[in-house]
């Protein structure tokens, strides 16, 4: 038996699959006790698959948070899709979050029967938003419609990603299905993503917040130029809307949607980068890039 097994040190992949707005994002954010991933009220938020990593005295997780599944309008969606898809293949474990507040949907089985249904993988099936139901009476029937929608004996845990309730036990959990080996990471880091690849998703995280419906989801973010100096980092982002209406929703009158979301963006990074940030932001227009293959790619969905 080698030193690790000895000492007991578990390491593994872990994908974290559910429909849109389920909260992935959110339970990720928990688990590492810091933000790395965005999470609105709104659905599909995500858009990559981000690695959070969580490290412990016995452990390293490699979290794994995927597009919210659901079936593809256009080029954009087709990606997400196969983003999610492929992360299931070679995992340790799955994650499949359910929105206990509601019965099982025909998302859910949706995913079940497309994804999850046929694996080799385990599934530990997460009921999210328990804190919400204030009956128990009401939440044990919602379990049980998922249970009988998917005809099978999963391992289960019921959590609040929000408030924390029961992560501690989730983490247990996950811990019994991993392997042991040795760390993927160093236990410093908390993510797989570089400051460029963060910095567009809090920005693309405060146009969805601040706009809500207005600027749904044809938008998205690139950094033209990121420059790190001692005691401030200076970003030059640009703004990517499908047609002219979005872009003057974005600048609002004099400007003052885009200095908003400006703001907003750079508060959310300083406290991350702890130091000043200077964050300057340009709209432009390129339609139907979300049919466009070479701007999908063009934009970093690839």
């Amino acid at each position: 038996m080698n030193k690790l097994n000895e000492n007991n040190f578990k390491s593994g992949l872990v994908t974290i699959v559910a429909r849109p707005n389920v909260g992935k994002s959110t339970l990720l954010n928990k688990i590492l006790g810091q933000k790395v991933a965005i999470a609105t009220p709104l659905r599909q938020t995500t858009r990559k698959n981000l690695k959070g990593i969580y490290t412990d005295s016995n452990c390293q997780i490699v979290l794994i948070d995927t597009p919210g599944v659901h079936k593809p309008l256009n080029e954009l969606g087709k990606y997400l899709s196969n983003q999610s898809k492929e992360a299931t293949l070679d995992t340790d474990l799955i994650l499949f979050m359910v929105d206990a507040t509601e019965p099982c949907g025909l998302g859910d089985k949706w995913i079940w029967d497309n994804y999850l249904k046929d694996s080799k993988t385990p599934i530990l099936l997460v009921y999210n938003k328990v804190d919400l139901i204030k009956k128990l009476e009401e939440r044990e029937l919602n379990v049980y419609s998922y249970k009988k929608a998917f005809e099978a004996n999963l391992d289960s845990v019921k959590i609040s990603a929000k408030t924390g309730r029961n992560v501690d036990d989730l983490i247990k959990k996950i811990k019994e299905y991993l392997p042991y080996g040795e760390k993927f990471y160093d236990e410093e880091m908390v993510c797989d993503s570089n400051m460029r690849e963060i910095s567009a998703e809090i920005i693309r995280e405060q146009i969805i917040l601040n706009t809500k419906d207005e600027v749904p989801h044809s938008v998205a973010v690139t950094i033209d130029n990121y420059k790190e100096e001692e005691n401030i980092d200076k970003i030059s982002a640009k703004i990517i809307v499908n047609n002219d209406s979005q872009k003057g929703i974005l600048i609002g009158k004099q400007g003052a949607m885009l200095k908003k979301i400006g703001t907003a963006s750079r508060k959310e990074l300083e406290k991350i980068l702890e130091k000043k940030v200077f964050l300057e932001l340009f709209v432009k227009v390129q339609k139907n890039w979300l049919k466009d293959k070479n701007a999908i790619k063009e934009f970093g969905f690839e």
